[in-house]
């Protein structure tokens, strides 16, 4: 019998096991209740308390003794899934990100999650606009110093943000000092979206920027999506973190980009 690990801690680390709770359960599809709590060492009551959660969160669903993962489409596309992986390295890129913004600036910020770190931290610079696509962006910038525009269009529920002919015309008559983007999938420095209206709006940002940085941490390396659209050239730097494979890496400054990584462990 595994001995059962205390289930009460900070926050923090509820959310950390939870996360990993959500992930044993994507990766095998459907898993019995009590075999998770044996695999996280903790009790089957404490177990039901975290799937409740994750499926009042609609990040799977929770049934009669199995937990049940929702499609590999369902969780590349919502943001519910993304938002609270890796976020310590989502803080780390964006402590690099914020370099790159001087008060003054006209900032274009892209719809990813791993942008949402950075959208805090510019809440604190002065005298910057910021163009955005992106609700929750727009949402965490409410209280701040800086002018927020959102670019209007047709609204996708799963990314919380507008995309499309409208948002692009938008851009285009748009010059920002920098633009953040993300990307959900890169492989051999090519890009990938599963949605094509994204493909097109992103890389609208980098033609309405003196400068353009893509951000991205090491899960969406060496994967595909529905609908290519070009490669990382067009980008002055990528941030990523320590954890990407060199041989991602190599094709990305082989294109010319600067890449610079950063780790959260120090």
């Amino acid at each position: 019998m595994p001995t059962m690990r205390p289930s009460r801690g900070s926050e923090a680390e509820v959310e950390e096991r939870r996360q990993t709770v959500l992930r044993h359960v994507a990766e095998e599809g459907e898993i019995r209740i009590a075999d998770l709590a044996a695999r996280m060492r903790v009790s089957v009551m404490t177990m039901h308390r975290d799937l409740d959660n994750l499926h009042e969160r609609q990040l799977l669903r929770k049934g009669r003794g199995v937990a049940t993962a929702f499609s590999n489409v369902a969780m590349e596309s919502a943001l519910r899934f993304r938002e609270h992986a890796n976020v310590e390295i989502k803080s780390a890129i964006a402590d690099a990100l914020a370099e790159e913004v001087s008060p003054g600036d006209t900032v274009l910020i892209d719809c990813g999650s791993t942008l949402f770190p950075l959208a805090r931290r510019l809440a604190t610079v002065q005298d910057i606009r910021v163009i955005t696509n992106s609700l929750r962006i727009t949402y965490l910038l409410s209280a701040a110093p800086a002018e927020v525009t959102l670019l209007g269009d047709r609204y996708y529920e799963d990314f919380e943000s507008c995309a499309g002919p409208q948002a692009r015309r938008q851009l285009h008559d748009i010059r920002a000092s920098v633009a953040f983007v993300t990307a959900t999938s890169i492989r051999d420095g090519r890009l990938f979206h599963p949605v094509r209206e994204y493909a097109e709006t992103k890389q609208a940002y980098l033609q309405a920027a003196d400068r353009s940085v893509l951000a991205v941490d090491h899960s969406k390396f060496g994967r595909t999506a529905t609908y290519p659209y070009g490669d990382v050239g067009g980008y002055d730097l990528m941030v990523t973190d320590a954890d990407t494979p060199e041989s991602e890496l190599r094709p990305v400054r082989d294109l010319g980009v600067q890449v610079r990584t950063v780790d959260p462990r120090g």
